[in-house]
């Protein structure tokens, strides 16, 4: 964890395209009220993740021996992080801008360990998006599947234009912010702890 948290941040519109498969994690600075006490955190150092996720090579799932797998022509990592990049510029309330991402990389042997890398750094930073607020990393669910119900994500930042066609009974906004209110004192109760 000590040696994830030291590696440089970069900003999530800025990335130019690059190979590998990678844990990663996403940082908020911005202006989203709801999000205040977590862009304080992360004004002068990123301390506190909103997201964490992992990108794992191709044929990775299947059990193909990463020997087979070619680091240097997965691109995995790359079409994630624009998913999500598309994901915060179809939404009003969010700004690109205000996204930074840490990346951690695993090759050949090493990853192996990308899903446990991963939960590590998720029971570690409880991310926002991973712990309160489920649905940010979500796909269109096709046609067949729209009469399930809205993420919180998708209730709290709307406008993926495949979320508003879901039909299911969702929470609503102020069940949401509650959530995230209680997540937050929580958050604050720990680090007061601490120090």
């Amino acid at each position: 964890m000590a040696f994830f948290v030291s590696t440089p941040a970069y900003p999530l519109p800025s990335l130019e395209r690059f190979s590998g498969a990678r844990v990663y994690a996403l940082y908020y600075t911005g202006e989203f009220t709801p999000y205040q006490t977590l862009s304080k955190e992360n004004q002068h150092a990123f301390r506190r993740a909103i997201y964490v996720g992992k990108a794992v090579p191709r044929g990775w799932r299947q059990g193909i021996p990463i020997s087979n797998i070619s680091a240097t022509s997965s691109f995995e990592l790359y079409q994630r992080l624009k998913e999500h990049l598309k994901s915060i510029n179809q939404v009003q309330s969010l700004s690109s801008e205000d996204f930074y991402c840490r990346l951690m990389i695993l090759e050949g042997s090493t990853s192996y360990l990308i899903s446990t890398v991963e939960a590590a750094i998720i029971q570690s930073q409880k991310p926002l998006w991973n712990a309160v607020i489920d649905g940010f990393g979500n796909h269109d669910p096709d046609s067949g599947r729209y009469n399930q119900a809205k993420s919180d994500w998708d209730v709290l930042h709307s406008s993926r234009p495949w979320a508003e066609k879901c039909l299911g009974v969702s929470s609503n906004y102020s069940e949401i912010l509650y959530k995230i209110n209680s997540y937050f004192r929580t958050f604050l109760n720990q680090t007061n702890a601490k120090s």
